[in-house]
Order: structure tokens, then sequence, then C-alpha cells
């Protein structure tokens, strides 16, 4: 096994974050992502359980110290339990998290703590019933109130919450949503609206700037706390007086690239350099047997090269991402 010299790009920035979708398939119509629903798009020829172990132990030889299993909705996929035990169990490997929609989490919550998950990032965009609906296209959310109360009682430490506001939609409820957070003791991302390939319009219409967000928990008296090494993209605020953590997501912020530290592979084996970046450089090639590790390692070096220095999407390019659900979010 090649030496872990650790990843880093020209521009001196270190990896150690990989967000590695399991599966584009959803079962949710969230309207600013998948508003006609999840649409097959040629073969769904998913990477393999062993695919995905041989991809995760290169990436950890390589540095990567945290993976997060995503979608798509990943809990879809009938071997997702057997996917993250096996990475889990990869020396070096040393946080593993999920990101879903909720999708039968009050029975699995258990499930996925034995299985080696460590944390669970878990989509509300809205606490009022037939609003959550109307975003969602499901009327579950007491379902998956239920089973963010499962995590809590299984042992989760990190829990957290991912919240897209939406201009005239949900944008009102921040007051609510600190609330839930000082009362439930969670963490809670607010994720700003991103500009896709598809997305022009609803951008247009329902986009709310994450500088009045930022500026309206200031005013509460929330104060951003230091960001660690291995952390994702979010600005993380306090409470003096509370408890829980509120993260801001603001791809349009100032020098948002610059901290950069996760790199994205899809559910086909696709290495993204940047969520708004190419259309991705194929793995799967050397994915096939264990001896090919060195050669999979060698390979993620020199791609990572090419990695821009931050993304387009103040110059209106979102780069060929279709949707979020295409490469994980």
């Amino acid at each position: 096994m090649a030496v872990n010299t650790g990843l880093t790009d020209a521009f001196g920035r270190r990896f150690y974050y990989l967000r590695l979708s399991v599966t584009d398939v959803c079962n949710f119509r969230c309207s600013y992502c998948l508003p006609n629903g999840y649409a097959k798009s040629g073969c769904d020829d998913f990477l393999s359980l062993h695919e995905i172990t041989r991809l995760a132990t290169a990436f950890s030889a390589l540095g990567m110290k945290k993976i997060r299993l995503t979608g798509g909705e990943p809990t879809l996929r009938p071997d997702f339990t057997a996917i993250a035990r096996s990475v889990s169990r990869i020396q070096g490997i040393q946080k593993v998290a999920v990101t879903t929609n909720g999708y039968r989490l009050r029975e699995r919550a258990a499930e996925y703590a034995s299985a080696g998950i460590q944390s669970i990032n878990i989509s509300i965009d809205s606490l009022r019933p037939e609003t959550f609906s109307h975003i969602t296209g499901h009327d579950r959310l007491d379902e998956i109130m239920e089973g963010v109360s499962a995590c809590r009682e299984t042992g989760f430490q990190n829990i957290k919450i991912n919240t897209v506001l939406l201009k005239g939609v949900n944008d009102s409820e921040l007051d609510a949503f600190i609330d839930f957070v000082v009362s439930q003791n969670v963490s809670l991302r607010f994720i700003e609206l991103m500009r896709t390939v598809d997305n022009k319009d609803y951008f247009t219409q329902y986009h709310v700037s994450s500088d009045s967000i930022s500026h309206a928990l200031r005013a509460r008296g929330w104060q951003p706390t230091i960001r660690a090494h291995d952390d994702g993209p979010a600005v993380e605020y306090m409470h003096p007086g509370g408890s829980g953590r509120i993260g801001i997501i603001a791809p349009y912020g100032k020098d948002f690239c610059q901290s950069c530290n996760r790199l994205r592979v899809s559910a086909r084996g696709n290495l993204h350099l940047c969520l708004f970046g190419e259309e991705g450089f194929s793995l799967r090639r050397w994915l096939q047997h264990d001896e090919q590790l060195a050669e999979l390692q060698s390979r993620i070096v020199m791609l990572l090269q090419h990695k821009r220095a931050g993304h387009g999407l103040h110059h209106q390019d979102s780069g060929a991402t279709p949707h979020l659900a295409s490469i994980g979010g």
C-alpha cells in the first residue's frame, strides 16, 4: 500500500472528507432538487459493495478521514447497511456519516449505529406539515421527527438537520427552527439554494441570501465558532445561553472555496473535484481488483491537480451538475 502523504491540490488545500454517493435514486420529490421525482437515465449500474470498499480503502490510504454516504436517498439501497459496515471497518477512516431524507429512520436508527455510522444528517425543510408536504411531495413530517427521536434514543451523538430556506415558502420559519435547535439540542444547517443546470427560474424566484440568515442569527445573539479541519462547508454558530448549533452553507459567500476539504464520487464511480465542476473523471476501471489499489491512488492524486481554485456560481456557471441528487449534493 502506498505511503499516506495526504491529498493536496495545486492551491495547498488538504482533503480529509469524501462524499460518496451510493445511488441516484430518491423517493422524495423536493421542489428544489427533483420536482418531478426520480427519472431513470440509462442503466442504474451503481458501484457494487466491493467497488465501494476498494474506493474507500484507496482514499483512506491517501489520508481521507471522513466518508459521508449520500444519494439520491442512500438508504434505498438494499445493501446500504453492509456498505456502511464495510466502510467503517477500513483502517484510517475515523468517521462514517450519512445524509438521509429520514426514510424508515425510526425503524432503522439502531441498525445504522451498529453498522458503524456515527453521524447522521436528516433533511427537514419545514416544521409545518403542510409546508413540508409542499416542498417534498410527501406528508411524512411526523414520521421523520420520530426518526430524529429514534436517533437520539439510539445514542447518536452527532445529529444534524439540513434545511434549504426558500423565499416565501419556509423562510418565515427561522425563529421556529432556532427554537427547535435549542429545545432538541441538535445542529441545524441552513443550506443556501444553489443554481444548477435545470433550476434557473426556480433559483430566481426562491433564492434566500445566506447573508440575510447570518444577520438574523447575529441579531439574535448567535456567534460563529472555530471550524475544525475535517468539518463540512458550514460556518457554525452557537448561542451562549442555549444548546445546539446552527450552521450556514453559503456557496455564494466570500472565500467559500478557500477552505474546501472535500471531494465527491458519484454512484457510478466518477470523481468530481467540485459540486459545480466538470462531468467527472471515471475511476471505475481501477476498482475491479484489490491489486489495483496503488494505480487507483496514483490516478486520484493526478486528477486532484486539475481542481480549480473555485466554482463559477458568481458568473452563472453551475458546471455540468443537472441537479444535486445526480452526484450526492
